[in-house]
């Protein structure tokens, strides 16, 4: 079994990983192969994407999202934890804390949002009414209690378009529309693993209080900074213990 891991803002790499092999997978969808490192985490097969480019260029409404689903899936990967940033709306979502969502509501536009798009592809309509596979999101629950990681185990993902932050106002309507959360790259990806047939969960990362929710503070993006390096450290823990899991037992 493999596991591929999707690093959002703020994870470019995964400490820990061993025996790294660097991977260029071509792909129908892009002129440019898809850059991937191949290793062992915890001896545990793991792939890992860095979603942004490892040196954060490409803008959320920019990502290839078909090609990178792709690459993983022909380099082997049988399930998927997408970490992302997000801003918390809920009030039990402080910066630094980590959800694992079991629900969204897309208000992205434009994006390529299926492998059907292209012409002669047959039409899948997918069952999207669980997004996330309940599977893999147990396993996320199961390692943050054994890695004595707090996180929120529910929430409704709110995907927008970004790249700016939302407005006070689009914050209300989102918090009324029943999302606790707010980031910019849930979808198409998640739609994307469905069609391919594999188990995706999100790991969400709270780097701010959502815009208008901090007293009326502008967002600070050096703060986002640092809650985002002490998220991504619990990230780390969390992707131990479940790759821990995962691994065969040493022999006697």
């Amino acid at each position: 079994m493999t596991l591929a891991v999707i690093g959002g803002t703020g994870l470019y790499g995964l400490d820990g990983l061993q025996d790294v092999a660097e991977q260029r997978i071509p792909t129908p969808y892009t002129d440019q192969p898809v850059a991937l490192s191949q290793g062992l985490l915890n001896g545990h097969p793991t792939l890992f994407l860095a979603r942004h480019g490892t040196d954060h260029s490409v803008p959320p409404h920019r990502i290839n999202y078909r090609a990178n689903l792709w690459a993983l899936h022909k380099a082997g990967a049988d399930r998927i934890i997408a970490v992302a940033a997000v801003g918390g709306i809920a009030e039990d979502l402080a910066p630094g804390r980590l959800a694992f969502p079991d629900q969204l509501i897309d208000y992205t536009w434009g994006r390529i949002s299926s492998f059907c798009d292209d012409a002669g592809q047959p039409v899948n309509h997918i069952d999207f009414t669980e997004p996330y596979s309940a599977e893999v999101r147990q396993q996320l629950c199961q390692a943050a209690e054994q890695a004595g990681v707090d996180a929120r185990r529910n929430g409704c993902y709110a995907a927008t378009q970004g790249p700016r932050l939302e407005t006070a106002a689009e914050i209300r309507r989102l918090a009324g529309d029943g999302c606790q959360m707010v980031g910019m790259t849930g979808m198409p990806e998640a739609a994307l693993a469905r069609e391919l047939e594999l188990p995706y969960a999100a790991c969400a990362v709270v780097a701010n209080r959502a815009a208008g929710l901090d007293d009326g503070e502008a967002l600070s993006m050096v703060q986002i900074r640092r809650n985002l390096e002490t998220g991504m450290a619990r990230v780390g823990r969390l992707l131990q213990a479940i790759t821990a899991q995962a691994s065969p037992a040493p022999p006697e």
